[in-house]
Parts: structure tokens; C-alpha cells; sequence
């Protein structure tokens, strides 16, 4: 689980997205405590991305809270002329998640929570797929696992050592 973590100076540059909102219920002598749990995904729109959960008695506290934390787990991702460069399927807890290159004007073909990973990172053009476990914590952290993991031809050669032209022809 090698993730490329990122630095980014401005926080004016990242959006926000509320993935999932929960509501805990915490049986007490007094009677219920009510508490709410929020995934936050933010991204710059142009391959950073980073996600977060933040818990609080309010929603807007633990929305506030998650976008916090969201922006301490940034990563890098690359994105080539709106879609991912190659195809990835990645399992994290019961969730497993299926993300293919696609052409351009195709559309970000995905659901839930997995949409909106891909729309935050700035991919346009995808195929995704979800299979097993729906459960939204999962899914994002197995979307960001299999984006981070992705590398592009570039990358490629850098770590080879070799030129563009003998990574296609080598």
C-alpha cells in the first residue's frame, strides 16, 4: 500500500464532497446519544484526491471535521486527457472495485460512492465497477487505493530507465 502522499499549499484549490453521512446511536443510562459520522472526499480536480471521516454531535461539525482530515491524506493520481491510464481492480475489507480506461465522451460510468472519488479527482471518461460489499467506507478507500496504484507510461519509463519510445516497443 504505497500511496504517492502530496503536499498542497492552498486549501481555496479543493473541493469538497459529502460521500456518506451515518448516524450513531450510543445507548446511555440518560437515555440515546446521537452522533453523526461523515466521509468527505476532496480533490483538486486535476489528480489529487484525499479522504476523511470526521465524527461529531452535529452534521455540520463532522462534515467540517472529515473535510480536516480529507486534506491530510491527500495522494497523487494520474490522469491522462480524462481517464485513468490503464485498467485496476482492487479489493480493500468486503468491497472490490473494477476501474477501466474509457473513450472520450463516454462519461464517468460509476455509482455511489466510487462517482464521487472519480469526479473529485478530475476523471471524466471511466468504467467502473463495484462488486461485493456496498459499504461506502470501503469503496472510497479501495477507489483511491486502486487510482494511487496506477501509473502512467511516463512513470514507467522513469522507473526503467529507459526512453517513451521503448515502453510501447520494448
Amino acid at each position: 500500500m504505497a500511496m504517492n502522499r502530496v503536499r498542497v499549499n492552498s486549501d481555496a484549490e479543493l473541493k469538497d464532497r459529502l460521500v456518506a453521512i451515518n448516524r450513531v446511536t450510543k445507548v446511555t443510562k440518560g437515555g440515546r446519544t446521537f452522533t453523526f459520522a461523515a466521509i468527505v472526499v476532496v480533490g483538486d480536480g486535476n489528480g489529487v484526491i484525499g479522504y476523511g471521516l470526521g465524527k461529531a454531535g452535529e452534521v455540520t461539525a463532522a462534515i467540517a471535521k472529515g473535510m480536516e482530515s480529507a486534506k491530510k491524506n491527500l495522494v497523487k493520481v494520474p490522469v491522462l486527457k480524462g481517464t485513468v491510464p490503464h485498467e485496476m481492480e482492487v479489493s480493500f475489507g468486503g468491497a472490490k472495485v473494477l476501474i477501466k480506461p474509457a473513450a472520450a465522451g463516454t462519461g464517468l460510468k460509476a455509482g455511489g460512492a466510487m462517482r464521487a472519488v472519480l469526479e473529485s479527482c478530475g476523471i471524466t471518461d471511466v468504467i467502473a465497477k463495484s462488486k461485493g460489499s456496498s459499504n461506502p467506507h470501503n469503496l472510497v478507500k479501495a477507489t483511491i487505493e486502486a487510482l494511487s496504484q496506477m501509473r502512467d507510461a511516463y512513470t514507467i519509463a522513469a522507473v526503467r530507465g529507459i526512453s517513451m519510445d521503448k515502453v510501447f516497443n520494448g
